[in-house]
């Protein structure tokens, strides 16, 4: 390219970002997710999928479009930062999983990313799926071929052989054709996996650091990787640049992750004041999964909980909702994630009452589902709050959930990249 058409390439280029029309948002309040007091009489200004000014009063150009929501509150769209678009619970039409494919998994999964954006979750981060699922669901949602969050996905949980996340645990035992797989043994073989996943699309890499609850032949106490494994899995995602969760029910799997750096702990269920402060200390976020906890025993004849999981959960129930509840007194660092798949997608806001009900305020709720789980995801420089040059990704909701916390789960409009999806 000679440097006549070259510059000629770039006018034409500036030409039309400044042809792309201003869309004016009007409401009587915006939390902008930065935890700053609430703007009265807010207006956000979009042009294309970004954020321009923000302010109180604006005024606006001469032939902006005008979308004004009355009183409405405006906030940034949520982000779940634990989910898993390819499950269903017994309270949605479910599939077969014994014999249901990785194209049946897609079909379930893009039914629940609409269902996700319609909360008002723009963004989600998948913490595993089944058969690629995942990935050609985040592609599809990219291409524009029908509505969903924004999406980084983990492909195959990495697990033990027997931990939580090995597909052939306690059922099929002699079956072991259920490949490709996230089982992994030994640091080489570990290093391997990290570096398979990244190649075929894992924006962050999910492992099991202890048992788990519906997992059939494992203890959610015991800790399934050994030390060495964890800093050879966690060394190798961070040099090849993406995060690491770690699925950690026990103590002693928690705090072995987190003094390898993994970046999340998912669950949390029996931590202690140590784990609490080095969680503190590393700068690792808490992701705590909360209200499937606090409504498990009203919900969970509904989602269909196995005999044998539901022994395991009820034990640890009561142990969950004290290490939420340490968590927080001891200001380690919460990152909004509802383990939706367990939970129903649609009902994923629940999880911000259930942070005010056990310490945190509305405005930190809200920071912990959107600023919070933005830094940990790695993007707050393009999402998580409403500032000039992010994406415009906004919802809005009837009243003030600063008074009321649960008004988040009514959203009325929702907008993602600048696209309005919902508008009550």
């Amino acid at each position: 390219m000679n440097k006549l058409t070259w510059i000629l390439a770039l006018s034409l280029t500036a030409a039309g970002h400044a042809q792309e029309k201003i869309t004016a948002i009007r409401s009587g309040m915006l939390i902008d997710g930065t935890g700053a007091a609430p703007i009265k009489n807010a207006v956000v200004l979009v042009q294309g999928e970004r954020i321009v000014k923000v302010g109180a009063g604006l005024a606006l150009p001469p032939d902006a479009e005008v979308i004004d929501l009355g009183g409405k509150t405006v906030l940034p769209g949520f982000i779940d930062a634990h989910t898993h678009i390819t499950s269903q619970n017994g309270s949605e039409r479910t599939i077969d999983r014994a014999s249901a494919t990785g194209a049946d998994f897609s079909l379930v999964g893009a039914n629940n990313a609409k269902r996700m954006l319609m909360a008002g979750f723009t963004t989600i981060r998948d913490l595993g799926s089944t058969g690629f699922a995942d990935l050609a669901i985040k592609n599809a949602v990219e291409r524009g071929d029908f509505p969903g969050p924004r999406m980084f996905v983990s492909l195959f949980i990495i697990s033990s052989t027997g931990g939580h996340g090995d597909p052939t645990n306690g059922d099929n035992a002699f079956e072991e054709t259920l490949s490709p797989n996230g089982v992994a043994d030994g640091a080489d073989a570990l290093r391997a996996k990290v570096r398979w996943l990244k190649k075929y699309g894992a924006d962050q890499i999910k492992f099991s650091s202890t048992g788990g609850g519906l997992s059939k032949g494992d203890n959610p106490q015991a800790q399934t990787y050994s030390d060495e494994e964890m800093r050879a899995l966690i060394d190798e995602a961070h040099r090849l640049g993406v995060k690491v969760a770690t699925h950690a029910h026990g103590t002693a799997g928690i705090k072995a992750a987190v003094r390898a750096g993994v970046d999340s702990v998912e669950h949390g269920i029996y931590l202690d004041e140590e784990a609490c402060r080095l969680m503190v200390e590393h700068g690792t976020y808490f992701v705590p999964t909360l209200w499937i906890v606090d409504e498990y025993f009203d919900r969970y004849q509904i989602w269909k909980i196995p005999p044998y999981a539901h022994a395991k959960i009820s034990a640890f129930i009561p142990y969950a909702k004290k290490s939420v509840d340490m968590a927080i007194r001891m200001h380690v660092q919460i990152a909004l994630g509802t383990d939706a798949g367990v939970g129903e997608h649609a009902l994923a806001a629940k999880e911000f009452a259930a942070y005010v009900r056990h310490g945190l305020t509305p405005m930190q709720s809200i920071e912990a589902g959107t600023a919070n789980a933005a830094k940990l995801i790695g993007h707050y420089q393009d999402f998580g709050s409403v500032e000039a040059g992010k994406f415009a990704d906004l919802v809005a909701v009837d009243g003030d959930p600063l008074q009321d916390i649960k008004i988040l789960q009514a959203v009325k409009f929702v907008m993602k990249q600048g696209k309005v999806y919902k508008k009550d």
